[in-house]
């Protein structure tokens, strides 16, 4: 068979997923859920204690802007690099190193030391947490065909969400009560615990690679995918898993159709051996690239500056904007999950992915640049708390987007080094908009949050305009397909289906 041939569109008989194979897939996914919420408290507890440890190592806000950045210095090439490895390594042990080297890298802090072991903490901490997200979502996506990746997709997000506001007001507690190294020693702790229980039940899934055809390969005790090696599959693992799909419960078997659609449309054309360099020139690619980029800006700006801006800028007490940024982050948490849900919701009817995606994904981005861009001139009150809350909460949901257009577009060999690249490029974000903002309330002052939360409307509308007329994965997975005609090699393996 070639990469052109024809699917064929409804399969002998629908096979139900086994109920211990779903159980497994929710318990690693809730796990990973978890490795986000340390990765992001890890992240958010240096803005949490911006003023104590600037007051305890003497830093301006230009100095501590850098030490922020620092943690992106070899935060994206770490991330491309490992999420090339990942089409190579089990990612199950990749996480597992992961979350061991964090807990590793920031004892030198717990123990003492100045800035120079501040910054080195940070240059270490984010080398090792540079391929989290993208590693983290390739191992949950491999559970799940396509049309069910939404919620586990938005559940990974959610993470970063859960993290930061179980972080915000613990974190805030231990830094006022017990000092800001106490803080770092309590996130450190919680990647130690998570490393040990991710060793017996982690794993990736049986759509880690496939058989050509589609067919997913099966899941062994110890829940390493077919594909969690070279990978083997001929990524159509997108296009015709319609035996993987069960009915709904109105017996329209909405999730059966989806599938079958996609076969016919050829969603799922980009085939295994595609060279990265022809999936990095799509326009699906760049597309979720750039919306991508806006929300890791929005992120990197939340994590370090927002605090401040809340308390310095605004006004608001200690105690009020750590209530503020619950809200936030409690706000861009439901959004994740409203947009997961209308996203499958569309995909379940047939919408395609360039709207159900791409549109549901770039029109949140819109409405968070309009929010950022008005929030400068508003009133101070209710009017700037709401511009603040829906500014920095809608945007949230592009990450969630970005991953699960990349990973239907992707082949399964090629979905780590397509995640991981992609999670490199918009990091940089997180390496420029620290120092950025640090150095426009250094020369500017308070008037520094203005200039930079304009910075961040238009970065969220450039990335909301790309969203909305770049991202068609089936458009590119189709253009991927048509070039590719040498046939594959031959698929020597016979899996069985998971028992």
């Amino acid at each position: 068979m070639t990469d052109t041939d024809v699917v064929p569109a409804v399969p002998a008989a629908p096979v139900k997923t086994p109920p211990d194979q779903r159980r497994r897939a929710w318990t690693v996914t809730a796990l990973l859920v978890v490795f986000m919420m340390v990765n992001f408290a890890d992240k958010s507890v240096l803005g949490l204690a911006a003023d104590p440890i600037r007051e305890d190592l003497g830093l301006s806000a230009s100095a501590f802007g850098l030490a922020n950045s620092a943690f992106f210095l070899l935060f994206s090439i770490c991330g491309a690099t490992v999420g090339l490895l990942a089409d190579r390594v089990r990612p199950k042990w990749l996480l597992l190193t992961m979350a061991v080297l964090w807990s590793l890298s920031q004892a030198p802090l717990v123990l003492g030391g100045g800035l120079a072991v501040l910054v080195a903490s940070r240059v270490l901490l984010g080398a090792a947490e540079g391929p989290a997200f993208p590693v983290a979502q390739q191992t949950t996506l491999s559970w799940f065909p396509n049309h069910r990746r939404n919620l586990p997709g938005a559940l990974i997000v959610l993470g970063v969400t859960l993290g930061v506001l179980v972080a915000a007001p613990v974190l805030t507690w231990v830094i006022h009560e017990h000092g800001w190294r106490t803080a770092v020693a309590v996130v450190a702790v919680a990647g130690a615990v998570w490393a040990l229980l991710w060793i017996p039940f982690g794993g990736e899934g049986p759509y880690a690679g496939t058989r050509n055809g589609g067919t997913p390969a099966p899941v062994p005790a110890d829940g390493r995918g077919a594909g969690s090696g070279s990978g083997s599959g001929s990524g159509a693992d997108r296009v015709a898993h319609v035996s993987d799909a069960e009915p709904t419960a109105d017996g329209r078997g909405a999730g059966r159709a989806v599938e079958v659609a996609e076969a016919v449309a050829g969603a799922g054309g980009a085939a295994r051996g595609t060279p990265y360099r022809r999936i990095f020139a799509t326009r699906t690619w760049i597309g979720a690239t750039a919306g991508y980029f806006g929300t890791y800006w929005v992120i990197a700006f939340s994590l370090v500056w927002l605090p401040s801006y809340l308390h310095d800028g605004l006004g608001y007490s200690s105690a009020t904007s750590a209530q503020l940024l619950m809200l936030v982050w409690g706000l861009s948490g439901a959004v994740v999950l409203g947009q997961a849900g209308l996203t499958g919701w569309l995909l379940r009817r047939g919408t395609s992915s360039r709207r159900a995606r791409g549109g549901v994904g770039g029109i949140l981005m819109l409405t968070a640049a309009a929010a950022c861009l008005a929030l400068p001139a508003a009133p101070a009150g209710a009017a700037t708390v709401a511009l603040v809350i829906a500014g920095f909460g809608c945007a949230g949901a592009m990450s969630s987007v970005a991953a699960t257009t990349v990973a239907e577009l992707a082949p399964a060999d090629r979905r780590g080094g397509a995640l991981g690249i992609m999670n490199a490029v918009v990091t940089t974000a997180g390496l420029i908009a620290p120092t950025l903002v640090g150095h426009l309330v250094d020369t500017q002052g308070t008037a520094g949050y203005r200039q930079a939360l304009l910075i961040t409307g238009v970065l969220l509308v450039l990335g909301g305009i790309a969203a909305v007329t770049l991202i068609d994965p089936a458009r590119d997975a189709r253009l991927l397909s048509a070039r590719r005609t040498e046939p594959l090699a031959p698929d020597h393996d016979t899996p069985r289906q998971p028992a």
